[in-house]
């Protein structure tokens, strides 16, 4: 690399340098246009549904804070739906109760910030503004006294279930997945009890518990996605360690396939003539359109059209080893290496990636 754009590129001369990881530029910089305008939004909306002749605010200053997390950490388990609903509406209750039994406003702010971290700990919708929302009940003055009980539906409630219809609808046109789906845990794909391939070995829950117990914090992410991130981390650790070996060096280039309109009959034999267990399924043209396997053949008859599964795919300078994940997933069979134009170049197989992993141990073991 050029050293001058090397140092331009180094931490010293970044000119984002992100404090949350997985941060990029291009994100922060939709987030920055999308808070205002969610901002905006929701206090004319807030501000159409209760009239103007009401002695409440539109929208209260917490909401700033909701905003922020929305847009910039949809991921975070803390801007989920239920956090920014439910911790904020809970706080402002609490916040309201406490000033009704506490006269005095300093011990009042404290007890209702403290009651409100146990509230929305217990029902799971901790939400960091919620603290200043239960502050702002008991500190907001004669506003908030005088609306008493309607103060947590009106504005908070009012406030927070429009951001968060604003957020999901935002999220959506942006193509993001929100609310966010954390990572379920594999499951064994063959109806046994035995624990997925990729659990037998490595890391498992109870690694991670000790882990973070042995760390003493607390990380704003779900645990299964860390879980995720972690195997993902294994797995580019193997790429880089072997990023020289591509796909083009150990797959099959003699592939055999079937075409569309191929009866099931001709595909089965064709299966255990070769002795393979998955068969590319290529159009007129000879594009890849999916695969087919022993599975889909199963009692079925006619052709090969209906039967087909989406095929794994990936290109022949890809990595080798990037392909560990998706062939032990307990599903694929085989990897399809095709151009740009989805011509098939190569197979590789779960036998092809195994052999080349044996013959990268030693040298693993060597290394280290």
């Amino acid at each position: 690399m050029n050293p001058f754009r090397q140092l331009l590129q180094s931490r010293r001369f970044r000119v984002f340098d992100p404090i949350l990881a997985g941060a990029t530029v291009r994100e922060r910089a939709i987030a920055c246009i999308a808070a205002p305008l969610a901002i905006a939004l929701t206090i004319t909306i807030c501000h159409w549904i209760v009239g103007g002749s009401t002695h409440l605010p539109w929208i209260i200053a917490p909401i700033g804070a909701s905003t922020v997390m929305l847009f910039t950490i949809p991921a975070s388990p803390l801007a989920q739906p239920w956090p920014i609903i439910g911790g904020s509406t809970l706080s402002a209750i609490v916040g309201v109760t406490v000033a009704y039994l506490v006269p005095e406003p300093v011990l009042g702010a404290a007890i209702a910030v403290s009651l409100a971290i146990a509230v929305m700990s217990l029902a799971r919708c901790l939400h960091p503004p919620g603290g200043g929302i239960a502050m702002l009940a008991v500190l907001g003055g004669e506003p908030v006294t005088a609306a008493g009980f309607l103060f947590p539906f009106t504005p908070v409630a009012m406030n927070v279930l429009v951001l968060v219809t604003i957020g999901y609808t935002f999220h959506k046109l942006m193509g993001r997945r929100y609310p966010h789906v954390p990572a379920c845990d594999e499951r064994n794909n063959h109806g046994t009890v035995d624990l997925p391939p990729t659990a037998r070995s490595g890391f498992n829950d109870a690694d991670v518990d000790a882990a973070l117990a042995n760390l003493d914090a607390t990380f704003d992410i779900d645990r299964q996605d860390l879980k995720r991130l972690l195997l993902q981390v294994q797995m580019q650790a193997l790429v880089r360690s072997h990023g020289d070996l591509k796909c083009a060096d150990i797959m099959s280039r003699d592939v055999i396939k079937v075409r569309l309109g191929d009866t099931v009959e001709t595909t089965a034999a064709l299966l255990l003539r070769h002795n393979i267990r998955t068969l590319p399924v290529v159009d007129r043209d000879g594009r890849l359109v999916g695969t087919v396997g022993l599975r889909e053949l199963a009692n079925a008859s006619g052709t090969v059209d209906r039967l087909m599964s989406l095929p794994a795919t990936a290109s022949e300078d890809a990595p080798a080893m990037s392909l560990v994940s998706i062939l032990t997933d307990g599903r694929t069979q085989a990897v399809i290496i095709v151009d740009a134009e989805r011509r098939i170049l190569g197979l590789i197989t779960q036998t092809d990636l195994l052999s080349t992993l044996a013959r990268a141990l030693p040298e693993t073991r060597q290394a280290a």
